[in-house]
């Protein structure tokens, strides 16, 4: 879960996209229901931005993603995706998983703090690459 005071920002299709599968639109998927409880309460705060407006430097679906943790200097690199697309293996994170949901409508340089299993940790968003089709 986020805590921060920047304002959370999402293109317009993703916010629609994330809220069918939030309403059981795409039930083939599952999903942990207090991941999509925290998402969901984020999704509420969000500031809807059209396609043309959307910055370069925010996390969105298909977001390539480098962030590194604050108490190491450990990088990681992913793609941020819908749960149906999901696999670690190619580092594609479900948007519904705890990273997922902290890094999306957040920008480059930005904090974001999430629960792991060993705690909070905080990462910094390093590098975020959109390629829009």
């Amino acid at each position: 879960m986020k805590k921060t005071n920047n304002r959370l920002v999402l293109l317009v299709d993703d916010y629609k996209l994330l809220i069918s599968y939030l309403n059981g639109g795409h039930s083939k998927t599952a999903f942990d229901r207090r991941n999509a409880e925290d998402l969901r309460i984020e999704l509420k705060k969000a500031k809807l931005v059209n396609k043309d407006d959307f910055p370069d430097d925010i996390v969105r679906l298909n977001s390539k993603v480098r962030i590194k943790a604050d108490d190491n200097e450990k990088v990681m690199e992913l793609m941020l995706v819908t749960p149906d697309k999901a696999d670690i293996k190619q580092r594609r994170i479900s948007v519904m998983a705890p990273i997922g949901t902290a890094l999306i409508g957040f920008r480059q340089g930005e904090k974001v703090k999430w629960q792991v299993p060993a705690g909070k940790k905080t990462f910094t968003i390093m590098e975020v690459i959109n390629d829009f089709p």
